[in-house]
């Protein structure tokens, strides 16, 4: 039978009688094809069972058909474990819930899908949390975690996952379910009928044959998570628990259904003592002495990191407010003690050792150093993200060589930790490299990546020979080569190195003894292939990306594409962008939890696809916009995902290959044309919305465009913005430009004219430019880029340049109301053109809010603002999120006398322009804006103020909940009329220039 044959029946009958989704088609399969490491295996399919029962099916019928099978969570793992050429079971989407808990005896029972920040989410209100915080909680499931023995940066105080695992239920390859917990060794031998009582006795008898050898062969450090934990096995006092077994194991010994773990108080205070070190040798040799105030954690951050995050803007202010000087290394010392007097007392003793120590501000580079306290909790949160960041930071650098895990985690003993870098860094000089360092200096587990080009046969050599020396040297130092992030088809070859042959024999032995066909995640701790196997890269011999004709400029970033094809090459597949509750990113994903929609997936579908590995045209292809669809351009990944991946701006790439190579559908001509013919249609509104009145009408135009029939339109209008004139306010006020977008001029001109009012009676003499040419109003030709115009895009933004460029010469600020078109002239307009009139008009262009507040901390602001109601609560757009421009909305709404401002937790809105107007989009525009923001609104007192300065943000509000939002222009309009001065009336202070 071919392998499309075998294919398509395997995934018929999976189909058939698994409740999921069952995922054959190329498209689906490569984006599971690749995890955080640098490696890439085409599986033969994918499923996403609903159920555990479902689960077990797909075990059966992988079995029957001969199929090896992979178990998958968050698809974050370092070293490949999650990568094979079979079936990839992704517990992720729907094996995600807590079975039980029991709060008095501390202990849940979870699904192995189940994310550890979703877990801590629901636990919190009781007091718990499962304190084993792996940098990649967002996304990291239980069942991955366990699988791989995480640790976390907090594991000297609460130990690994193994410590943490009361007991696990699986099945075997052959299908027979175990629950695998304590067991008494007298018990074991029990005749007592018990399923899998041959196979623990089997166990157990290994490990009193192989007890001595384990002592000796075994590292004594805590970060040991190499190979099986015989250790686990070995006769010791009491019970033996072999769940031990199974944690760590890389899903090669059983399928997990469920895990039974231990649970802690949430910690209540905490302190950090931010330590500085001229000397990256010193602070090493620090960490010894620094543990001995019995601190929770001590995490290394090094100045490239420092570096790198210095120019991610989410990360900027952090490193601004807590790092001094230039260290060349900082040890984040974390206390939480039960007790906040304890913790500040720890505190000053941290800055006496550190002086005891020989550190001082004053001292030379090699003793430079001290401690910056850091009591805040919101400081300290931001501390905790921008280190939990690192790889994604690491990997933030716009090269082809990138950093490369292969020796990140090896654990030494903490009184070798300043020799072992030391020698390390050597190592990679050596070999003509430069390495990158950071994480746990508590446990001597520090995430060391050097800087390599794996699509280079000279970098994968390095890479062998590196990990040879340094394995060696771990060896030597009696510590561990894989010391948090599981062996997988990185480190697995080196066990017999670093173990010896018997204990590697035991290993396999084990493997056999679950797996005897060897068909559970093969390839992974036993019988591993080469790590540099180039077969196995996700760049291997022959990657090559055709040179190809941009739209945008990418020329920042290296590749193919003018530098497209280094920007789709910056994910690293950490995941970042799965996040389910923080921030905007990624809102599809949280709406759909399907790979394909969230950046991670599409980012790999774009590689795959410029790459050539999905086929000729596969950028313009109906399955790369299926890829696409529900991506909402939202922008969060330009600012949220470390490494910057900024989706928004490669779905433009592909819309404009796909509108050149097929052309505009109806509702995109509708849609990117609105500029065009909106002056028009505002001519003939009562016609054009009479749409909105019909049910036949809104029939007619679903099926012949696409947009929802369960969509009101925005309504058309006759009295667009017109005020009369093109200059405002006083001849000596200051100057300012108002940028009329299409939306507001258009749909809202409310907006508009309360902007004007408010700007005038702030004393600013606003202009409102006129086209150089024709009498078509300005547009910034965010219309055009959703549909892959990009060139009239283009051509829309050189009219509004031609403007802008008089007031700009003279430093006028053009101020505009519409997020995502006045952002277009900080973002877009600069990817179209590069000459200095472009990066002048961009680097003008502010906000509304961005102008009032920069205008108030310089002291020019004079409103007479006065009370207008007790609460406003605040929407913000994710194009203001995306740059930073959304605090300025509450900053000034706080000058209103009497008002309270509250900020809606919210992701995306789900109405994205366009984007909710779909029938085929509608429902997962919904199901966006059902995640936080209209419940938030439908619960919100009577009397508050709704506040939204996005378009699409205020109609999907009011079509969600019947209340109407109002933007701050509107709300700041209404305090001046409450105010104890006469309001300016514009209209009086009108010139036409």
């Amino acid at each position: 039978m071919k392998a499309t044959e075998a294919s398509s029946t395997l995934a018929a009958r999976l189909a058939k009688n698994v409740a999921g989704d069952v995922m054959f088609d190329s498209f689906n399969r490569g984006r599971y094809a690749t995890d955080a490491s640098f490696y890439q295996v085409m599986p033969f399919g994918v499923v996403a069972p609903r159920t555990v029962d479902d689960a077990l099916r797909t075990l059966a019928i992988a079995r029957d058909d001969g199929r090896i099978v992979t178990p998958r969570g968050g698809g974050t793992s370092q070293c490949g474990q999650t990568v094979n050429s079979g079936i990839v079971v992704d517990v992720s989407k729907y094996l995600n819930k807590i079975i039980s808990l029991d709060v008095e005896s501390r202990t849940c029972t979870v699904e192995p899908g189940i994310v550890l920040d979703d877990l801590n989410r629901q636990l919190k209100r009781h007091g718990l949390w499962f304190p084993v915080d792996v940098s990649t909680a967002s996304r990291a499931t239980i069942g991955g975690m366990a699988g791989n023995n995480s640790c976390g940066g907090r594991s000297l105080r609460y130990g690994t996952m193994r410590d943490n695992t009361i007991s696990m239920d699986a099945a075997l390859a052959d299908g027979t379910m175990l629950h695998f917990g304590a067991l008494r060794r007298d018990r074991a031998w029990l005749n007592a009928d018990e399923p899998g009582r041959d196979l623990f006795r089997d166990l157990l008898a290994l490990g009193e044959r192989e007890a001595a050898e384990v002592a000796e062969r075994f590292p004594k450090v805590q970060r040991r998570v190499g190979g099986y934990n015989l250790d686990a096995l070995v006769p010791g006092h009491g019970a033996n628990n072999m769940a031990h077994i199974l944690v760590g194991s890389e899903g090669t010994l059983a399928f997990t259904t469920k895990v039974e773990l231990k649970l802690w108080p949430l910690i209540r205070n905490k302190v950090f003592g931010v330590c500085h070190f001229g000397s990256f040798y010193e602070a090493m040799d620090a960490a010894q002495h620094l543990v001995t105030l019995k601190p929770i954690a001590v995490e290394l951050v090094d100045s490239t990191m420092i570096a790198l995050g210095r120019d991610i803007a989410m990360f900027r202010p952090t490193i601004e407010a807590v790092v001094r000087g230039e260290p060349e290394a900082l040890l984040v010392v974390e206390f939480a003690e039960e007790d906040q007097a304890d913790n500040l007392r720890k505190l000053k003793e941290l800055g006496a050792l550190m002086g005891d120590l020989g550190f001082g501000w004053d001292r030379d580079k090699r003793k430079w150093g001290g401690v910056v306290d850091v009591v805040e909790p919101a400081m300290q949160a931001a501390i905790s993200d921008f280190r939990t960041s690192g790889l994604n930071i690491m990997m933030s650098m716009k090269q082809e060589g990138k950093p490369v895990s292969f020796v990140e985690d090896c654990a030494v003993p903490l009184k070798h930790l300043a020799e072992y870098t030391d020698r390390l860094n050597r190592i990679f000089e050596k070999h003509g490299t430069r390495p990158t360092m950071y994480a746990h200096a508590s446990e001597g587990c520090l995430h060391v990546r050097p800087v390599l080009n794996l699509r280079l046969e000279k970098d994968v050599n390095a890479m062998r020979a590196i990990a040879e020396e340094a394995f060696a040297m771990v060896r030597e130092f009696k510590g561990s080569h894989s010391g948090e992030h599981g062996d997988g088809l990185v480190r697995s070859e080196f066990h017999e190195q670093m173990f010896g042959a018997r204990i590697v024999r035991d290993f396999e032995e084990i493997k056999h003894r679950f797996d005897p066909d060897n068909t559970l995640n093969p390839g992974k701790i036993v019988h591993p292939p080469k790590m540099d196997d180039r077969s196995l890269f996700r760049y291997p011999p022959g990657y090559a990306v055709r040179d190809c004709k941009t739209a945008l400029d990418w020329s920042s970033y290296p590749g193919a594409g003018g530098g497209f094809q280094g920007a789709i090459e910056m994910c690293n597949n950490n995941g970042a962008c799965r996040k389910l509750e923080g921030g905007v990113m990624c809102p599809s994903y949280r709406a759909t939890r399907n790979e394909k929609d969230v950046t991670r997936g599409r980012a790999n579908t774009l590689r795959l696809a410029i790459s050539g590995q999905l086929g000729p045209d596969a950028l313009s292809s109906d399955e790369m916009m299926d890829t696409l669809k529900l991506c909402v351009s939202c922008k969060a990944c330009r600012r949220e995902c470390p490494t910057g991946v900024d989706m928004a701006k490669m779905k433009i790439e592909v819309l404009a290959a796909r509108a050149a190579k097929h052309g505009l559908s109806l509702r995109d001509r509708l849609v990117g044309y609105l500029p065009h013919y909106a002056g028009m249609a505002s001519k003939f509104a009562p016609l054009m919305n009479l749409r909105n009145k019909s049910k036949l009408l809104r029939w007619a135009l679903e099926k012949a465009a696409g947009i929802s029939a369960k969509r009101d339109l925005p309504a058309w209008r006759s009295d667009t913005f017109a005020p009369g004139g093109t200059v405002f306010g006083p001849e000596t006020g200051p100057e300012v430009v108002l940028f009329a977008d299409t939306f507001n001029g258009t749909y809202e001109r409310e907006n508009l004219d309360a902007a004007l009012r408010v700007l005038v009676a702030g004393g600013y003499r606003v202009h409102l430019p006129k086209p150089v040419e024709g009498h078509r109003p300005l547009c910034c030709g965010r219309t055009f880029l959703s549909a892959g115009l990009v060139d009239h895009a283009r051509a829309e933004l050189d009219r509004l340049v031609a403007a802008m460029t008089p007031f700009v010469e003279r430093g006028v600020p053009i101020v505009g109301l519409e997020p995502s078109c006045l952002l277009t002239l900080r973002d877009e307009l600069l990817s179209l053109r590069s000459d200095d009139a472009a990066k002048a008009v961009s680097a003008h262009a502010l906000l509304f809010e961005e102008f009032l507040v920069r205008e108030a901390s310089n002291g020019r602001l004079k409103l007479p603002l006065g009370p207008i109601g007790p609460k406003a609560m605040v929407h913000g757009h994710c194009h203001q999120k995306s740059f930073g421009a959304f605090q300025p909305v509450e900053k000034i709404l706080r000058l209103i006398p009497g008002l309270e401002v509250q900020t809606i937790e919210t992701s995306c809105c789900g109405m994205a322009g366009a984007f909710g107007y779909g029938a085929d989009t509608y429902d997962a525009s919904i199901a966006m804006a059902e995640a936080s923001l209209l419940p938030a609104v439908r619960s919100a007192p009577a009397d508050a103020l709704i506040v939204a300065d996005g378009t699409s943000c205020r109609h999907q509000i009011k079509d969600g909940t019947g209340r109407g939002a109002l933007h701050v222009a509107q709300i700041l309009a209404l305090s001046l009329d409450r105010g104890h001065r006469p309001l300016i009336d514009a209209n009086a202070h009108a010139e036409t220039a």
